[in-house]
């Protein structure tokens, strides 16, 4: 009787994961072919897509203002416009970039693009940082010295680890790689928590009926959350990934996963961020032209 019980349980579990388990629709949509390049062909679509806005921004801003040269806000446009664009590519080409021979290539056209994402939005803090100083009052010469002396440390750490992946072909090397996304990450979602939290009381204590201030908060308040936000989840799936295989994101057989990671920490948030931020400077009026008020 108890053997009956044993096999009409086993039978009814069976029976379960066949009809209805939703680790069994995720698995077969990690294997199908047909569903891999589905996803992978709608990142690099939406990539491109993002991209190809932040290029008509560009031109839009350079048209409008030529003659101020490269500001922060075109490099910051032209970045967006290289990462996603970049991205479009290496999803476009996924077969070729999750099966490259390798695995010190593979990472360096997986996580390059990690760091100009992560350059990219540091000018948004540098640009924060450098308006709440001169509104104090406070020497802002050191501002941008900084920000290339930490980009200029991430690059370099970032690539004596490629080169001893390349070397040493051990695990411990790859999960320091990871850690070291992850920790990076982690200090850029601080920096807009920093310079943009400030930003944003400073213009609080702003008079009411001063011109402009409930735009500027929004502005500052929606893109320091929504780029918070993707730097911490960018963090803990990182770090998620170290120690759990089955959360691993670059990696072919995860295409579900990759859709999610990405479309959470890169393309949604570029794209919020570039619509917030829509807004072209005013024109510069001729000296000799002066308007009737």
């Amino acid at each position: 009787m108890m053997r009956v019980k044993g096999i009409v349980q086993t039978l009814l579990l069976n029976r379960l994961r066949e009809n209805g388990g939703m680790i069994d629709w995720w698995d077969e949509i990690d294997k199908s072919q047909e569903c891999q390049r589905f996803i992978f062909h709608l990142l690099a679509v939406s990539y491109a897509f993002v991209s190809f806005v932040a290029l008509v921004q560009l031109c839009r801003i350079q048209l409008r203002v030529p003659e101020y040269g490269w500001t922060t806000q075109k490099v910051f446009h032209l970045m967006n416009f290289v990462v996603n664009g970049l991205r479009a590519v290496l999803f476009g080409f996924y077969k070729t970039v999750f099966l490259v021979k390798s695995k010190a290539l593979e990472m360096v056209l997986l996580d390059l693009p990690n760091l100009l994402f992560f350059s990219t939005y540091m000018l948004l803090v540098l640009f924060w940082a450098e308006i709440y100083y001169q509104a104090r009052s406070l020497p802002i010469n050191k501002l941008r010295p900084a920000y290339y002396s930490i980009n200029g440390f991430m690059y370099f750490a970032q690539a004596c680890i490629w080169i001893s992946v390349r070397l040493s072909h051990s695990p411990i090397a790859i999960e320091f790689a990871r850690l070291f996304i992850s920790v990076i990450s982690l200090c850029a979602a601080f920096g807009f928590i920093l310079y943009g939290g400030r930003l944003f009381f400073m213009l609080r204590r702003f008079p009411i009926e001063s011109r402009g201030r409930q735009k500027k908060l929004f502005e500052v308040g929606f893109v320091t959350g929504i780029c918070c936000a993707c730097f911490l989840l960018r963090c803990f799936m990182v770090l998620a990934s170290v120690f759990d295989k089955n959360a691993d994101i670059d990696v072919l057989y995860h295409p579900l996963l990759n859709l999610i990671y990405y479309m959470l920490v890169e393309i949604l948030p570029s794209a919020l961020v570039l619509f917030i931020l829509r807004k072209l400077p005013p024109k510069r009026v001729s000296d000799q032209y002066h308007p009737i008020r």
